[in-house]
């Protein structure tokens, strides 16, 4: 098995819900959201992302709007949509569950035998 194949699983796993969070805060440009979560390790790279907010946008979950620059073309700015609000709470809610198990499952003591 191979250790970074199954670290970039996880990763994805949980990006969406990361991206979810980011835009949670307000409108925010996809450049931001890069920088944001390549910050936090999350690695993360154009290809990834846009297909990603694409299929947020089609679910109703995250909505943009055009934003005229002064420093060169208009920039798409992403907000969630009150279905992603929702969406998002339930992400979390999981998310929290799932900390609990893993904590309670990773932090017991080895039983020696």
């Amino acid at each position: 098995m191979n250790l970074e194949n199954t670290q970039v699983q996880m990763r994805k796993g949980i990006l969406e819900y990361c991206i979810l969070h980011i835009i949670s805060r307000g409108e925010v440009y996809a450049s931001d959201m890069l920088e944001e979560l390549t910050a936090a390790r999350m690695i993360v790279v154009e290809g990834t992302l846009y297909p990603l907010l694409t299929r947020l946008k089609n679910a109703g979950l995250v909505e943009y709007k055009w934003v005229e620059s002064k420093s060169g073309p208009p920039r798409k700015y992403y907000k969630l949509t009150e279905i992603g609000s929702q969406f998002l709470k339930g992400l979390s809610d999981t998310w929290e569950d799932l900390v609990q198990s893993t904590d309670q499952i990773t932090q017991k003591s080895k039983t020696i035998v």
